[in-house]
């Protein structure tokens, strides 16, 4: 259950009608369509600000996520304690109410939804790592370490989630800061791909992938994957929220045609991470 913080979450019609702080969905479609949405979202750990200026986001992360509406959603960089920033954040007005007493990931997912996390990066006062939450069912959750170095710890979150009969299978990624790491764990993507997920499986891989020179499509594609992308909007920038010019987190499927894609802007968004999400809706190839 979310805390007293939390403002009261969006209705399904208020959220079709597009409706409060977060709306910004124009052009999706609803729940009763065919495409499969997915968003993915890079939290920043559900903070904001350094110093005085350190601001808890999570609770309004949780209205965003909502909002989004989305069948699967991928999220990078959530905690799932922090011993640290709970001690700080129950120092203000809101005492320990203002940090959740639960995983970010089981916080953030709207009433409904399974929730499936590993961690990808253990610190001095607590644990990140990459989740997916989905209102679909869940087959076995998987991890596979791909740090490159010992100064980055990163992780691939592999699901099945089984959507409308069918097994969609779904990687979620956060790759390094360096080129060199970007290209190693993006190999590591192919392979998982090509040699240990079915053949004929669709699948999805979603995440902050970094790559700010673009120079990981033919690598990711060489496994029969396709980046998410229209003719009229090859690159989608959500980098950094408050002008972004950087396509940073991308969708690539194999098996699905991207149908529809967008980026929510303006209001409440630029506040709540450093990223924007990123939403796409798909179809199986025909």
């Amino acid at each position: 259950m979310h805390n007293p913080l939390s403002t009261t979450r969006l209705s399904a019609s208020a959220r079709s009608a597009g409706e409060g702080p977060f709306a910004s969905t124009e052009g999706l479609s609803t729940l009763s369509t065919k495409p499969l949405r997915v968003a993915t979202y890079n939290i920043h750990k559900g903070v904001r600000g350094l110093g005085p200026a350190k601001r808890l986001e999570i609770h309004n992360l949780g209205l965003a996520v909502e909002a989004l509406d989305a069948d699967i959603v991928c999220l990078q960089e959530v905690r799932r304690f922090n011993h640290g920033e709970a001690k700080h954040f129950s120092r203000t007005a809101f005492g320990h109410w203002a940090w959740p007493d639960q995983p970010q990931a089981d916080y953030l997912a709207p009433e409904g939804y399974e929730v499936a996390y590993r961690t990808n990066a253990y610190t001095r006062d607590g644990e990140h790592g990459n989740a997916l939450l989905t209102r679909w069912p869940l087959g076995d959750v998987g991890h596979h370490d791909v740090s490159d170095h010992r100064f980055e710890q990163r992780g691939l979150l592999h699901v099945p989630v089984y959507w409308r009969g069918t097994e969609v299978h779904v990687i979620v990624c956060h790759f390094g800061l360096f080129h060199v790491s970007r290209v190693r764990q993006a190999e590591r993507v192919a392979q998982l791909v090509s040699a240990h997920l079915p053949p004929e499986a669709p699948v999805v891989v979603a995440g902050d992938f970094n790559d700010w020179n673009e120079k990981l499509d033919a690598i990711i594609e060489g496994a029969g994957l396709r980046r998410a992308r229209l003719k009229d909007a090859p690159r989608v920038p959500t980098f950094p929220s408050i002008v972004p010019v950087l396509a940073l987190d991308r969708v690539y499927t194999r098996g699905l045609d991207c149908r529809h894609i967008m980026v929510p802007r303006g209001g409440a968004w630029p506040r709540l991470s450093d990223h924007l999400p990123l939403v796409v809706e798909l179809d199986l190839a025909s």
